[in-house]
């Protein structure tokens, strides 16, 4: 029992040294957090999160740059029409849940927060659709308050190829990855991690010799864990 506690230390340590040079490398080539989602007002971040769920930024940009024009404050959305919502955001998966999940969503800000977005993990995952990631994200972007670290795919796959987490629950791996990372950066894991492995390491399998975070930990080299 000893050696196994002893060695749930090591590891702990390691995985903290680990963390911490990644950090380092995301704070410097990431300093200054930011979606890449397009929005105008803050409940259209909401919805661009919402939409982003299993699809990528890209796809959710294209769709919300007509969709925004013409809803732009949950009041706006609430009073959407289903059948007309499902069609406008129809090419992203998953649209009717979402067409409700948003709907619902923009009801409630309505009717319990009186049109503004809460400032609390607490409140926010009260709403249809929004989760603890899609919580932090919108809090974090909104408000620069930061009271975890999303998990998505990207943060997902880096938490296992750095062997910084033994779960595949999303928020399990958050709170491991709160738990290694001092709360001041927190800010800097999810946007870090999420632009680097869109534009430097994506998840196919590939020589990642030579990238940053690789040289930090040789090991993930060979480490492909699924994204999903």
């Amino acid at each position: 029992m000893n050696t196994n506690l002893n060695d749930m230390n090591t590891k702990s340590v390691e995985r903290k040294a680990r963390m911490r040079k990644i950090v380092a490398y995301l704070k410097k080539a990431y300093p200054e957090p930011k979606t890449e989602l397009v929005y105008k007002t803050p409940f259209q971040l909401v919805v661009s999160v919402m939409l982003s769920a299993q699809c990528t930024d890209k796809v959710v940009n294209r769709v919300t740059a007509e969709l925004f024009k013409k809803y732009k404050t949950p009041k706006g959305f609430a009073a959407a029409k289903p059948a007309v919502f499902q069609r406008e955001i129809g090419s992203i998966p998953f649209f009717r849940n979402k067409t409700k999940a948003v709907i619902a969503a923009a009801r409630k800000i309505e009717d319990d927060f009186s049109g503004r977005i809460p400032r609390t993990v607490a409140k926010l995952v009260t709403l249809p659709g929004v989760a603890y990631k899609t919580a932090n994200v919108v809090l974090g972007e909104l408000y620069d308050i930061w009271e975890g670290i999303p998990t998505d795919t990207h943060v997902k796959r880096f938490a296992k190829r750095f062997d910084l987490s033994d779960h595949n629950d999303l928020k399990k791996i958050s709170h491991d990855l709160e738990a290694l990372t001092p709360k001041k950066d927190w800010k800097y894991v999810n946007n870090g991690l999420v632009l680097y492995g869109r534009y430097v390491c994506p998840a196919r399998k590939h020589d990642c010799a030579q990238h940053p975070l690789t040289k930090i930990w040789p090991p993930s080299m060979n480490r492909w864990p699924s994204a999903r």
